[in-house]
């Protein structure tokens, strides 16, 4: 090689050499081939070879003048503007990184019509289905059938329901906001972890032939992980609720009693408390009836309805075993 590299230096710069060298020796010659390969040689490991043997030999470091500016280029920005890259060096060898997508949803996803109008629905049907309920009558309030029906208070159960569907929307907008946190401050592949679609994933898991336990475990963290940013968000409003609340109370009754006060703040500090472990125990249920769900039901849509059941029956477990004051 570095024979054939240094006749090639010596045609590119004096082109009646190949005509002289070609008419008076045969290239496929044994005589030829090996004159070549000695001189080649010969110049490569001279401090003075030619660029092309002096490059295949590794001698790249050594500093020649020459007369010829063109033969100053640096070979390493030649090689480097190669369409593939410098194949000469262990760079181009390199694995090429894995990309992680992540699509973010619009920041004002809930307030999209569909969003929107089932979380209204939602709302409604919420404070407004026990008005509908029939009332029990006692057997000694026969006599009291022909009063007139006292009026139902509509007014009530509306303003509960706004105030719920402020709260869910601000619940969906604070976790576009945490997502976008998130993909700028965390690295690429965690997010994409956090932020995939959980029911997709569980879908693609079902058909890489995992076992029970496996499958169940896999589907369960990685439920956790798409749920962890909606606990999030909802903790955060919570809190700022009540904190609200307090500050709003402290200062419409300054001249309250220490007392009092300080009983308000104690009030805060255990609705922080139980927001804190409502969220934790959503959590937690979700993930595990969700993994449940994937591995008895179906894939996607059971762990869909698993993710919800799970994170109700956090709901109740809360409000089973813990008192009233952490209860938001």
């Amino acid at each position: 090689m570095a024979g054939i590299a240094f006749v090639v230096d010596l045609w590119r710069k004096n082109p009646n050499f190949s005509t002289k060298v070609l008419n008076s020796y045969d290239i496929f010659s044994p005589s030829f081939a090996v004159s070549a390969a000695t001189a080649g040689a010969a110049i490569a490991f001279a401090p003075g070879g030619t660029l092309a043997s002096r490059y295949l030999s590794g001698n790249v470091g050594s500093s020649i003048a020459y007369a010829d500016a063109g033969a100053a280029a640096d070979l390493d920005d030649i090689f480097t503007k190669l369409p593939y890259g410098n194949i000469f060096q262990t760079d181009g060898l390199k694995r090429i990184p894995k990309h992680y997508p992540n699509e973010l949803k619009s920041l004002y996803s809930a307030f999209k019509p569909t969003a929107f109008g089932l979380c209204a629905i939602r709302s409604f049907m919420m404070f407004y289905l026990p008005l509908l309920e029939p009332r029990q009558v006692a057997e000694d309030d026969f006599d009291l059938l022909d009063e007139p029906a006292e009026k139902i208070d509509l007014i009530t159960p509306l303003k509960k329901s706004v105030k719920q569907i402020v709260r869910e929307t601000t619940v969906v907008t604070t976790r576009r906001v945490l997502e976008r946190i998130t993909v700028h401050y965390v690295s690429e592949q965690v997010a994409w972890k956090i932020l995939k679609d959980v029911s997709k994933s569980a879908s693609r898991k079902a058909g890489r032939g995992m076992s029970s336990s496996n499958y169940f475990y896999s589907v369960s963290i990685t439920t956790f992980r798409g749920h962890i940013l909606g606990c999030a968000a909802a903790w955060i409003v919570q809190v700022g609720i009540e904190m609200y609340d307090c500050l709003s109370y402290l200062i419409k009754n300054e001249e309250a009693d220490k007392d009092v006060k300080v009983e308000r703040i104690q009030l805060l500090g255990k609705k922080i408390a139980g927001a804190t472990i409502r969220c934790g125990t959503s959590l937690i249920f979700a993930s595990v009836a969700a993994g449940i769900g994937a591995t008895l039901v179906h894939p996607s849509i059971g762990q869909r309805c698993g993710c919800i059941l799970g994170d109700l029956a956090g709901q109740v477990f809360v409000a089973y075993f813990f008192p009233k004051d952490y209860i938001c």
